[in-house]
């Protein structure tokens, strides 16, 4: 079976499970491969040199399509969620899917030693923001948020990072996210809604590190003064 087919056919199963009001599968459960291809069990993290990104790859990269499945099921969450936060909900799982077979193909370009997930995810924020061009609009931060339960309670800077925030602030929250300009939304996007690394951030949107840190500045600065904007309207409508 061609890895487009397994992963249109592991897609198709999520679809049907959605229209026929089935309990919900966690997303990774959704690309699964069929039983007897493949044992994980429990955690999907590697355990293993065996089981790392790099073996995976090397393999997949050989025509494994076993070990390419068990990719897509360590990624399949974090990929979705990307997706949600650039297209919204209703698309994300076709620019998932469509991203994982466009990453097989891509293999033979990935640097080897070079971290897996930020190589993929570039390539599910390339593919949602073609799907975003394609449908003429962008669903805003709160639409994309809500759509997606694996997007928890949101930290943002440092006096809350480790606090999350009530209901009535991270509304506030999104809708001043959603006031930024495009590069300081997605900067605040990948560290503070995806949680990766500078280093991370970097990787996946093909920004040296310094400007990460530089355009991350500015848009914590700027969220910074429209948030003390909507406060002080707030304030002055009491």
């Amino acid at each position: 079976m061609g890895v487009r087919q397994a992963v249109s056919d592991v897609a198709s199963e999520c679809d049907t499970d959605r229209r026929e009001h089935r309990p919900a599968r966690h997303r990774a459960d959704c690309f699964d491969p069929p039983p007897g291809l493949m044992q994980v069990a429990g955690d999907p993290a590697p355990s293993s040199a065996a089981s790392s990104d790099t073996a995976l790859v090397e393999r997949a990269n050989r025509g494994d399509h076993q070990a390419y499945a068990e990719l897509v099921r360590r990624y399949s969450a974090i990929a979705h969620r990307t997706a949600s936060l650039i297209v919204g909900p209703a698309d994300a799982e076709d620019a998932v899917q469509e991203a994982f077979v466009r990453a097989f193909y891509a293999l033979g370009r990935f640097r080897q030693g070079s971290p897996f997930k930020p190589w993929l995810l570039a390539i599910v924020v390339n593919a949602a923001r073609n799907k975003a061009r394609s449908s003429g609009q962008r669903p805003r931060l709160r639409e994309r948020l809500s759509g997606d339960r694996a997007v928890g309670p949101l930290h943002i800077v440092a006096s809350a990072e480790s606090t999350a925030l009530r209901a009535d602030e991270r509304r506030s929250l999104v809708e001043a996210i959603d006031a930024l300009p495009a590069n300081a939304r997605l900067v605040i996007t990948c560290r503070y809604l995806l949680e990766l690394s500078e280093t991370e951030t970097a990787q996946m949107l093909g920004w040296p590190i310094g400007t990460v840190k530089s355009r991350l500045s500015r848009a914590l600065d700027g969220l910074r003064v429209v948030l003390a904007e909507s406060g002080a309207t707030d304030g002055g409508e009491r």
